[in-house]
């Protein structure tokens, strides 16, 4: 029998140059997304999938992410004394979402490394990797697909999305092998950032992950490349030679976060779509618009 997936690691590390100087005391996951920072929708989305034991991998000026997701027992008190109840219990139920455990990546050396570092806390059972510049907002439906996927077939699963063929280059790439349930597939392989006309595919791999814990081994198989850093792709190509890895294909969702135009665009969207917030800011930037 297959076991549960019931841990996650959120590899949080980055320096976040391109946000510089926001980025200068504070990791890029801490900013924030309308009322939330963007980390926060990502822990949120792993407790929804069912994971209860999250470990963020951090770096640098990370105390402010363990700070967000613990006790504020003098801010719960002067707001519930100024009557705002509300407002207390939701900081109080961000430190009451998971089980969160932290553990710092003392060097830059990659999304292998980083994953790598949570390899004590994972033990020996599967977990899933959620990458917080790929934003998730669809009711975690992607990761329980990809943990159904995984309880089913017992080899790892990667997500994956279609994108126009000119857009592969900057990606990992599926190389699918069959079709085995719908949008699931097995795979053959992936290439990185092949040339359009030699990818496989159109399908790019898309920061959710869930993995067996036989892919430390493979981390630990991998030689650093440029800038010493180690890469999770070329782990999962030796993953591949061990055991069988698919790949769940999904449409929707999605919010990139990782640079500040992205950002923005993320922002935007989740505002405009916001059930408070949605139709005062959807009628500004139509005004907005047509005064340009």
């Amino acid at each position: 029998m297959t076991p549960p997936v019931t841990k996650a690691v959120i590899p949080a590390a980055g320096l976040g140059t391109r946000f510089l100087p926001a980025t200068k005391a504070q990791q890029k996951a801490m900013l924030p997304l309308l009322e939330k920072p963007a980390i926060q929708y990502v822990v949120e989305e792993a407790v929804e999938a069912g994971i209860t034991d999250i470990i963020v991998v951090t770096g640098r000026g990370s105390r402010s992410i363990a700070d967000h997701f613990d006790r504020a027992p003098e801010l719960e008190e002067i707001l519930e004394k100024s009557g705002k109840v509300v407002e207390a219990q939701a900081v109080r139920e961000i430190a009451e979402l998971a089980n969160l455990h932290f553990v710092r990546q003392g060097e830059a050396k990659g999304l292998g490394h980083a994953v790598r570092c949570a390899e004590a806390f994972v033990g020996g059972a599967p977990f899933a990797v959620l990458l917080p510049d790929d934003l998730m907002i669809d009711g975690a439906s992607l990761l329980k697909r990809m943990i159904a996927a995984f309880g089913e077939k017992g080899g790892s699963v990667v997500a994956f999305r279609d994108v126009p063929r000119d857009e592969v280059s900057a990606y990992g790439v599926a190389d699918p092998a069959e079709q085995v349930g719908e949008s699931l597939y097995r795979l053959r392989g992936m290439v990185e950032k092949p040339a359009p006309a030699a990818a496989p595919s159109t399908l790019i791999a898309t920061g959710r992950y869930v993995f067996t814990p036989a892919i430390f081994e493979c981390i630990a198989g991998v030689r650093p490349g440029k800038g010493g850093e180690i890469q999770l792709t070329d782990a999962i190509a030796l993953l591949l030679e061990r055991e069988p890895l698919f790949g769940v294909v999904f449409d929707k969702g999605r919010y990139d976060v990782g640079t500040p135009i992205e950002h923005l665009k993320a922002t935007v969207e989740l505002a405009a779509r916001h059930p408070e917030l949605g139709p005062e800011f959807r009628a500004f930037l139509a005004e907005f618009v047509k005064a340009r």
